[in-house]
């Protein structure tokens, strides 16, 4: 491998800074020469978290057209981190119309081809840029890369190559190669990991442009490989401008999906029908490639543990109520739930004795102000009065004490 960092020169001061978290760096490029430019100007931006975790790691974003597509994407990730919809992102951006370089660096021979020229700004990006980001900031394994117009069709000459670097593409209104689609026909088929894929459409970019637009969504549309997911959209009656408002935050939407809690549409198309341990496992899997991919430490939600509740409760007679109640206690063990669902495990099993047992240990967790503490104590209560009807109106006195079950305890029906 060439060793290009002996020939780098960056100059580490930030040329300016926009508050704390966004910074303008000069990138002297050995790969760039010639017509092209060899210093580059790069935007940055790294999330508020950054700096409070030394061991977190974070996905990548590469922006072309940064003079214009850069502040739109920070905002946009900005506003789904927030919203728990996409992961914080490390957001670079690359300066191209500081000397008109934006037709050189993507250029296009007659065969559909980078030339000479473009394919300099290729590498400088790939063995250049992406090596110099990964060696100075903390970067998870998922990277994604945006351009509008003319950028937009030089990003997909990554995604062709043997082994792309890239996991997502944004291609906003894209000036596609006139023999792209030919490229994607052979490629398409072979992709062996998750990639995404965006693009889109509208009347406002011209008969010729939507027709070639519409005619790649139609290559995609007939291929069937479950590792390439891609979303097309159209946006009629808006403009060029407008539609870059438009297509980030959907790409987004798309790109960071299976970050996402779970949907009704994911649960219907691929949980509803699981068995319970098929069920558990699947969220468990979810956060593990969530983890993997982004470098979020998430616990898992809340909100996804109940969308598995009904599988569990209902199939297989609840016989996965304790491992589930266990996955929970495991991630919250300061909630009652997990001692609840335990506790009902062992209720259904007539293992009555434990089953109080869990259930005052979920009570005890419940602060007394707590709306619901009375609602969970008539768990408790309906146990000990069938502790009662079994023991001729009498309940077994060490039933009445507080015990505390550990962690871990091997137990069965």
């Amino acid at each position: 491998m060439k060793r290009f960092y002996f020939l780098l020169l960056l100059l580490t001061a930030s040329v300016a800074t926009f508050g704390q978290n966004i910074s303008l760096e000069a990138f002297k490029s050995a790969e760039l020469n010639g017509e092209l430019n060899d210093t580059r100007t790069l935007k940055i931006y790294v999330p508020d978290s950054y700096h409070q975790d030394s061991t977190r790691v974070y996905p990548l974003a590469i922006i072309l057209d940064a003079e214009y597509l850069f502040d739109i994407y920070v905002a946009n990730s900005k506003l789904f981190a927030a919203k728990d919809k996409a992961p914080e992102q490390i957001v670079v951006g690359i300066f191209q119309n500081q000397k008109n370089e934006r037709k050189k660096d993507c250029e296009v021979d007659l065969n559909s081809m980078l030339t000479e020229t473009s394919s300099k700004f290729y590498k400088f990006i790939k063995n250049e840029l992406i090596g110099y980001i990964e060696n100075n900031y903390r970067i998870s394994p998922f990277r994604t890369i945006v351009g509008n117009t003319i950028t937009a069709n030089f990003i997909n000459y990554f995604m062709v190559e043997p082994t792309p670097i890239f996991n997502a593409y944004v291609n906003i209104n894209p000036s596609y190669s006139q023999d792209i689609a030919d490229l994607f026909r052979g490629k398409v088929p072979t992709i062996d990991r998750h990639t995404y894929y965006y693009l889109n459409n509208g009347d406002f970019l011209g008969e010729a442009k939507s027709k070639n637009i519409e005619s790649l969504y139609y290559v995609f549309k007939n291929f069937e490989n479950d590792n390439f997911k891609f979303k097309y959209d159209e946006f009629n009656n808006s403009t060029s401008v407008s539609s870059i408002g438009q297509a980030i935050p959907g790409a987004m939407a798309h790109i960071f999906d299976m970050y996402s809690s779970i949907s009704k549409e994911e649960f219907d198309n691929n949980i509803a029908d699981l068995s319970p341990a098929e069920a558990i496992e699947y969220v468990e899997k979810k956060y593990v490639e969530i983890q993997f991919l982004f470098g979020a430490n998430l616990k898992i939600r809340q909100r996804d543990i109940f969308a598995i509740e009904s599988i569990v409760l209902d199939k297989e007679d609840g016989a996965y109520l304790e491992e589930f109640g266990k996955m929970i206690n495991r991630l919250y063990p300061e909630s009652p739930i997990g001692d609840y669902y335990i506790g009902q495990y062992y209720e259904t099993g007539n293992d009555l004795k434990r089953a109080l047992k869990y259930y005052k240990n979920g009570f005890a967790k419940i602060s007394a102000e707590d709306p619901n503490a009375d609602g969970y104590y008539q768990n408790v209560e309906r146990v000990l009065a069938k502790q009662k009807s079994l023991n001729n109106g009498e309940i077994p006195d060490d039933e009445f004490q507080e015990e505390i079950i550990e962690e871990g305890e091997e137990t069965g029906r």
